[in-house]
């Protein structure tokens, strides 16, 4: 077979596709190499194995949804409209880029004994947004992870609803209903 010079990006778009309808366990490195039409082995010129491939995916794109978090929270003074711009922003994830939300959703908690301290991630972006709100007043508790947790929840739970089918999608149509339950939920 001829080598091709995205066959990286390949192999990480199918991974992701696939580790996302059928999980991570479920899914092998021939499953993943027939889906991109190379062979098993050229899988292992790009990464040493499933599990590392899988952590590449997991890290790279938990950071870059830091990364968007922060980048609203700096731009945006006011906590309820941060709040509002989060949710939107993990609703449209959720409906531009149904796989990739799905596959972090539901493989972190595989993943997230290896996040170092010094890694950026969504959760402790959201806790810097909720002890900021904390310290200006803005928020109805004291504990910004605790905030957070509620937040997520609240916006994850339903997200879970709509991979299984529970909740029709897309989820951009709940966003207004979902900001406004989180603002209830931690604002004075």
């Amino acid at each position: 077979m001829p080598r091709r010079p995205d066959t990286r990006q390949r192999i990480e778009r199918a991974a992701l596709s696939l580790f996302a309808a059928k999980g991570v366990d479920a899914t092998t490195t021939k499953d993943i190499a027939a889906e991109v039409e190379i062979s098993e082995a050229a899988i292992y010129r790009h990464f040493r194995s499933k599990d590392e491939l899988t952590w590449h995916l997991f890290s790279t794109h938990y950071v870059e949804l830091a990364g968007h978090i922060d980048r609203v929270t700096t731009d945006t003074p006011a906590l309820a409209d941060r709040i509002e711009r989060v949710v939107a922003l993990f609703c449209d994830l959720f409906d531009r880029e149904p796989a990739l939300f799905t596959f972090i959703l539901l493989t972190q908690h595989g993943q997230l004994g290896r996040v170092t301290e010094d890694m950026p991630t969504p959760v402790e972006s959201l806790r810097r947004m909720f002890q900021a709100g904390v310290d200006g007043g803005e928020c109805r508790g004291s504990d910004p992870d605790l905030l957070t947790a509620m937040a997520l929840g609240l916006v994850t739970q339903p997200a879970t609803f709509a991979i299984y089918g529970r909740i029709p999608r897309p989820l951009g149509r709940l966003a207004p209903e979902l900001t406004e339950a989180v603002k209830r939920a931690v604002l004075r």
